[in-house]
């Protein structure tokens, strides 16, 4: 049966009135597609009971909350931007494994919504879960790939009730919600961005550096490819970002020897994330790509290009 997305609204919308009833509802929202369309559905239900919460931890792109709360101001959501960034950077010190890594992020964010949920007396907590995140993270007796901070990420003890009303969809069908629903296409046609931000593409140790060394990368990937995209001389890929690795190689700046970090540049075509397809990307736009980074990113020394499909890999490098 075709996917009918103003029946899925209706039938959510409907559910969260069951759900929420008069009660106050906190929604965790992140500017992506999922979570926006989650708070348009429920924001439909249950009007001003639904508090919307942009937890700033440090790991985000640049502008985001800036560009988040522009995006959301003509729609009549309540939107409160929380900055619990020293919070995060603390708990991650001298975490290394990506799996730590996810479920320390998680649960930051579940405590920061508790915080928030304790003051406005909220008991339901909302989120923008959908089928890649509880399949990849073990949902149904599956072997775990890595835990979303939305499903794996959550502690085992939360005074919060969950609805996920995305919960049974896919990146495509959350699009077309998204359509439905009216979002501006700097939102529905967002690329994805991973729950756990920047803190999966720093390898290793996650710290204020490393992170505004990728911020900084990502930057000058998106604006190259997105350029190259609307000049008609690729096809836009399905999700393209840098990610840092821990190591540092050496390299020449001017006459003198450099040691500086490499940075991986990942662009790939999916149509749920589910698996991808690397792209192949132009060699004139990568050598675009690398030079604008290396000029720009001094600690930044060489570029690769990742050439790997998902699988054996998956699309973030943690």
């Amino acid at each position: 049966m075709a996917f009918n997305p103003s029946k899925f609204i209706e039938t959510q919308a409907a559910l969260a009135r069951q759900k929420i009833g008069s009660k106050p509802a906190l929604l965790a929202l992140s500017g992506g597609v999922d979570s926006s369309v989650a708070a348009l559905i429920v924001h439909q239900a249950v009007g001003a009971q639904l508090h919307c919460v942009f937890v700033d931890t440090g790991l985000m792109r640049e502008r985001e909350a800036e560009q988040i709360k522009a995006a959301f101001a003509p729609l009549g959501l309540r939107l409160e931007i929380v900055n619990a960034s020293e919070r995060f950077f603390s708990a991650l010190k001298g975490a290394e494994e990506p799996e730590q890594k996810r479920k320390i992020i998680g649960e930051q964010f579940i405590r920061v919504f508790e915080e928030y949920a304790k003051g406005h007396h909220i008991k339901v907590l909302v989120q923008g879960t959908i089928a890649p995140d509880w399949i990849e993270s073990g949902g149904a007796g599956r072997d775990t790939i890595k835990s979303h901070h939305n499903v794996g990420g959550l502690p085992e003890q939360m005074g919060l009730e969950l609805f996920e009303p995305l919960r049974d969809c896919y990146k495509h069908e959350v699009r077309i919600l998204a359509r439905e629903l009216g979002l501006p296409p700097l939102i529905s046609e967002r690329q994805p961005f991973p729950g756990p931000g920047l803190g999966v593409r720093i390898v290793g140790e996650v710290t204020r550096e490393k992170a505004e060394i990728v911020r900084k990368c990502c930057v000058v990937v998106e604006e190259e490819i997105e350029k190259a995209a609307a000049a008609g001389e690729i096809e836009r890929p399905w999700q393209y970002f840098a990610a840092l690795l821990p190591t540092k190689t050496v390299g020449v700046r001017g006459d003198e020897r450099s040691y500086h970090y490499t940075v991986v540049v990942r662009a790939v075509r999916s149509l749920d994330g589910m698996t991808a397809n690397f792209s192949h990307l132009p060699p004139k736009l990568l050598e675009k790509i690398s030079s604008r980074i290396t000029n720009s990113v001094r600690e930044v020394g060489r570029v690769v290009y990742d050439i790997t499909n998902k699988p054996p890999a998956t699309v973030e490098l943690e």
